[in-house]
């Protein structure tokens, strides 16, 4: 007897529908699975037959079976068919009653208990189920809150495989579960630290707000103990909200990577990523044997913070250029060829030598010339091209805290963040993968950074002083309509380049020295 069920396979942040057949007659007791199985999926066999037996579904005859998971030409990975091919077996072999499976999906690990497991990447499953017409999908119980954010399914969450066959057989009520994701976005908005506690410092407050508001890249210079980290730390609380479309897109990604917070839940607020800078290549970007995302698609929709820049190998950096310049990631491995989302602001801190001193007007520098030149050369220019504002922080003397008053609130910045926002949400919209300043592309420039006859005299005599590159000339256009956005004026003027150009500090010096 024969009979059909469907679930899907993941590949990078997308799925795709698979077919399953499952063909059983009495004879020989064998069990045989193709269709290009991975090993976890050819164990289903023990896993499946055990779990039959252990939730009550013992058979006295013996059965040949044969399972094709279809289409034959993509890779089945993981233990996610393991419900799927017991369901089919149930109504192969007659123990279910026959019912049209072709309304359901299914997918979940069994254990030999015949319970049913979690598994990753459910989103992109659920997501793919809906869009090829299903009318619900059988999730394990754990991912069922997860799976529960996308409407227009029914998401039946079963804690065994005997839960999920008497359901079928219409034995077992079992209520669809659903979650308002638009809900979630507005209840859970994680807004981080204050930037009310961060004393002085005015200079580099306002960079990181101009970042925030065109979603530049940034990078920050200075001694120890000069704030750096506390105030990247502080960023998400200026973040703007995401979107329900922009949550779902990066659940998405976290659902495959098997990083969800709280281990099945969703992401409601923009990531703020800090990796150590011990990382590898392959965890920054991602990939490996059987691919994953890496940091900088995790980051999607949010912050990578990379702390001790020039500590993190230098291939590990070098690998940034590339997602940084397009916004997504394309590995190719010889099991898969996957393309990763990874349109994130990139936010640096490193310290101008390796002692940290250097140019410090309390510490005194040990390290000579080379030195300090060979550690800041650990970045790479092409790799400096790419950060639009470059800027010194420079401590806070300890005397002074205590008469400095407290810093503006992160609500206040945000504000001015979100109108910016607003802003460039009417200036993009209809432009596709276009949502912000740093976004646009460059072909585009012209008509949106208009610039006053003052400001165009400005910007040419700053690239002549600086002898920029284009890159980095467009990346000043970029920095210029973000400030110029956050004033409320629709031309670039003169100020406005003034100040973006005063956030390439690294240029001003030639590349030879940071200051703290």
């Amino acid at each position: 007897m024969l009979a059909r069920c469907y679930s899907a396979a993941v590949t990078g942040v997308d799925a795709s529908t698979v077919e399953i057949e499952v063909y059983s007659v009495k004879g020989t007791n064998s069990f045989t699975i193709v269709g290009l199985p991975d090993t976890a999926v050819k164990e289903a066999k023990d896993r499946v037959s055990t779990a039959l037996k252990n939730s009550g579904y013992k058979s006295k005859d013996e059965f040949s079976v044969t399972v094709n998971l279809a289409p034959a030409d993509v890779r089945k990975e993981g233990p996610i068919y393991d419900l799927p091919i017991a369901v089919g077996l149930l109504s192969a072999t007659g123990r279910l009653k026959a019912i049209d499976l072709g309304d359901y999906a299914l997918v979940g690990e069994l254990s030999l208990s015949g319970k049913v497991r979690r598994v990753r990447g459910i989103l992109p499953m659920v997501l793919e189920m809906r869009r090829i017409g299903k009318a619900a999908v059988l999730v394990p119980e754990e991912n069922a809150e997860e799976a529960s954010i996308v409407s227009g399914i029914d998401i039946i969450p079963v804690a065994t495989l005997r839960d999920a066959a008497e359901f079928l057989n219409g034995n077992l009520m079992i209520e669809p579960v659903f979650t308002n994701l638009g809900d979630l976005v507005e209840l859970n908005r994680d807004v981080g630290d204050d930037f009310a506690d961060v004393k002085g410092q005015a200079f580099v407050k306002r960079a990181l707000e101009v970042a925030v508001a065109g979603s530049h890249n940034v990078l920050m210079i200075g001694s120890p103990g000069s704030g750096k980290t506390m105030l990247a730390r502080r960023i998400p609380s200026i973040l703007p909200p995401m979107s329900v479309e922009e949550a779902l897109e990066v659940s998405r990604i976290h659902s495959v990577a098997g990083r969800e917070k709280g281990g099945g839940r969703f992401i409601t607020s923009r990531p703020f990523r800090a990796p150590h800078h011990t990382v590898s290549s392959i965890g920054l970007l991602g990939g490996g044997a059987h691919p994953l995302p890496g940091e900088v698609s995790l980051a999607h929709r949010g912050v990578l913070f990379l702390d001790e820049f020039p500590e993190f190998p230098r291939q590990a950096l070098e690998v940034l250029r590339q997602p940084l310049e397009d916004g997504h990631v394309a590995v190719s491995r010889a099991l898969a060829a996957c393309d990763y989302p990874s349109n994130f602001m990139l936010v640096a801190a490193m310290n101008p030598c390796p002692c940290g001193y250097y140019n410090d007007p309390t510490h005194e520098c040990r390290c000579s010339q080379s030195q300090i030149l060979k550690y800041q050369r650990r970045v790479s220019g092409p790799l400096l091209d790419r950060i639009d504002i470059q800027v010194g922080v420079s401590a806070v003397p300890v005397k002074d805290l205590d008469s400095l008053s407290e810093g503006e609130s992160s609500s206040a910045i945000r504000e001015r963040v979100l109108r910016a926002r607003e802003i460039q949400t009417a200036r993009y919209r209809g432009m596709n993968g276009v949502v912000s300043n740093a976004d646009a592309k460059s072909r585009d420039l012209k008509e949106i950074c208009k610039l006053t006859a003052e400001a165009t005299g400005e910007i040419r005599r700053t690239i002549e002083a600086l002898s920029l590159s284009a890159r980095a000339y467009d990346r000043i256009l970029r920095v210029a309509r973000t400030i110029a956005d956050l004033a409320g004026e629709e031309s670039v003027g003169r100020e406005a380049v003034l100040e973006a150009a005063s956030y390439r500090q690294l240029d001003s010096e030639n590349g030879d020295a940071f200051w703290a």
